[in-house]
């Protein structure tokens, strides 16, 4: 009896591998697998191939970040406006009821910019703050008037935040006191 070789394909791992059979009286018995050397090593070679890319975009990324970092070294400070307050927070003690309060703060610019107050905003509707709204000059001073309304009694702590274009941008005044009938 002769035998016939024939190439049946079986499905491993979503891939078609090629398999030789070999017929033989009692049916078709597989001889051996082929392999290809792409089968085996694609997932590795995948990997390397991926390693390596990540390691050239890194390397790429942080020398970047090292020059950037070098430019900002070399470049002379910019100029910028510089709160220097005389308080940034008040007492106002025993005050009576129905009797609005207020006391104004006072800075000056100690930077090397105009200082621009963009705007202030009070912790509560018993409390109005006006403040300096043209540009403060380098050296000159300006304010913030707070005006509380005693309508209540009781120990009170109100905050007056003030956002400008210093290099902290916000800080935050507090007036407190207790209210009396």
């Amino acid at each position: 009896m002769a035998f016939a070789n024939f190439v049946l394909y079986r499905r491993i791992k979503d891939f078609r591998l090629p398999i030789v059979a070999v017929r033989a009286r009692k049916g078709i018995e597989p001889a051996y697998i082929h392999k290809s050397i792409f089968n085996q090593n694609f997932y590795t070679m995948k990997k390397i191939a991926l390693s390596l890319i990540l390691c050239v975009f890194g390397s790429a990324l942080f020398a970047q970040q090292l020059a950037s970092n070098e430019k900002s070294t070399n470049t002379p400070p910019a100029e910028n406006a510089a709160f220097h307050w005389t308080e940034t927070s008040f007492d106002f003690g025993k005050i009576k009821v129905n009797n609005p309060v207020t006391h104004e703060f006072t800075f000056m610019n100690a930077g090397d910019a105009p200082l621009v107050i963009s705007s202030v905003q009070a912790s509560c509707g018993c409390t109005v703050a006006k403040y300096s709204k043209d540009p403060v000059t380098p050296g000159s001073s300006g304010f913030v008037k707070a005006t509380y309304n005693a309508a209540k009694v009781g120990v009170f702590t109100k905050t007056i935040t003030v956002n400008s274009n210093t290099e902290d941008g916000i800080i935050q005044l507090v007036i407190k006191g207790e209210v009396v009938e």
